[in-house]
């Protein structure tokens, strides 16, 4: 038995159900709030980082994501930050991959900015990840560069055809941001089909205090993005979904995937079944509510997970119907405080 493995239940715990009927069968666990990007609408330009003592070790993180799968959860996407920055975060993948071999998870997979791939894609698929999200808002390098303000374009363009090449399945995901990359949606979309990628657009969400434009200037809705793509492609609406609140169609002429991800026009928390768990072991219920639980001290408070599936039934009890996003002039301030790359994007 090594330091992921703990000694199994006494007896198989309940699947966890909101207080809505909503089964909880997806968790985002962030493994780092570091990032070697500072994306304009994810966080400040000079931000200041958890200390490290304050985050779960990977054990403690092993340890958390089994629980979970315990209780049904059948999808885990590890995020960050940049999860692929946490130092040894290959061990981690390597310890829940037992869980796809079990067949109690049905998959595990990251959310990236492609900046590592081309160190770990391989060891990715070795350890039964299949599928990746690459956030790619741009194609022109220069614009790249005032977006992330750190990151190095040409790396990830590396690094997502690495992943193609290890035999990932990579879906692209771009922030709509009015009058910033409006001319890209059509080019960004013809990018990721000609390479058998998905390309999926989210709405800018008002999280965390941000340097430069207001949330409420960057804004621009999913509608406007359909109409711009609209003029190029035939979209067909598709029963397609992988879990997550994306929302397909197909590109006639492409024959690929387009995703759109609405928190503001159109939440989707009627079917939410997502729940995400930060690098220091806070349970968010809902991404847009403040209300958190702590399972860092259920975890290092008691060697066996009673303490700890004790902690996560009275949060998932409170989980709410839905979330408080708001963007207009009059609401200056964010609807919740802390950045995207602290709760796990």
């Amino acid at each position: 038995m090594n330091a992921f493995t703990h000694k199994p239940e006494a007896a198989t715990p309940a699947p966890l159900v909101d207080p809505y009927g909503r089964a909880v069968s997806y968790v985002r666990v962030s493994v780092t709030d570091r990032c070697d990007f500072r994306c304009v609408y994810c966080m400040a330009e000079h931000m200041t980082f958890l200390p490290r003592k304050d985050l779960l070790t990977l054990e403690e993180l092993g340890r958390l994501c089994s629980a979970f799968v315990a209780r049904g959860a059948k999808k885990l996407r590890i995020t960050g930050g940049e999860p692929l920055m946490r130092h040894d975060v290959m061990k981690l993948f390597r310890a829940l991959s037992r869980h796809l071999v079990s067949g109690r998870l049905e998959e595990l997979t990251l959310t990236t900015n492609g900046s590592q791939l081309a160190r770990f894609a391989e060891e990715l698929v070795d350890c039964g990840v299949r599928r990746i999200n690459v956030s790619l808002d741009t194609l022109d390098e220069r614009r790249f560069k005032a977006l992330t303000r750190t990151g190095d374009h040409a790396r990830v363009l590396t690094g997502i055809d690495a992943a193609l090449k290890a035999g990932l399945s990579v879906k692209l995901n771009a922030v709509a941001l009015k009058g910033v990359n409006e001319e890209e949606f059509v080019p960004l979309v013809r990018f990721a089909h000609e390479r058998g990628m998905d390309m999926t657009f989210i709405e800018v969400m008002p999280l965390g205090e941000v340097d430069g434009p207001a949330r409420v200037d960057q804004y621009l809705p999913m509608t406007s993005v359909r109409e711009t793509l609209g003029a190029a492609f035939t979209l067909t609406e598709i029963d397609y979904r992988t879990g997550g609140p994306a929302r397909y169609m197909r590109a006639e002429e492409t024959g690929g995937r387009v995703g759109f991800i609405t928190p503001m026009t159109h939440n989707f928390c009627e079917s939410c079944n997502r729940v995400r768990v930060t690098c220091t072991g806070t349970l968010y219920m809902c991404l847009g509510q403040e209300d958190a639980a702590d399972l860092r001290g259920p975890l290092r408070e008691s060697a066996d997970d009673a303490l700890l599936h004790a902690a996560i039934e009275a949060a998932i009890l409170r989980k709410p119907k839905g979330h408080d996003f708001i963007i207009d002039r009059a609401t200056q301030a964010p609807s919740v405080s802390r950045h995207m790359s602290m709760t796990g994007g």
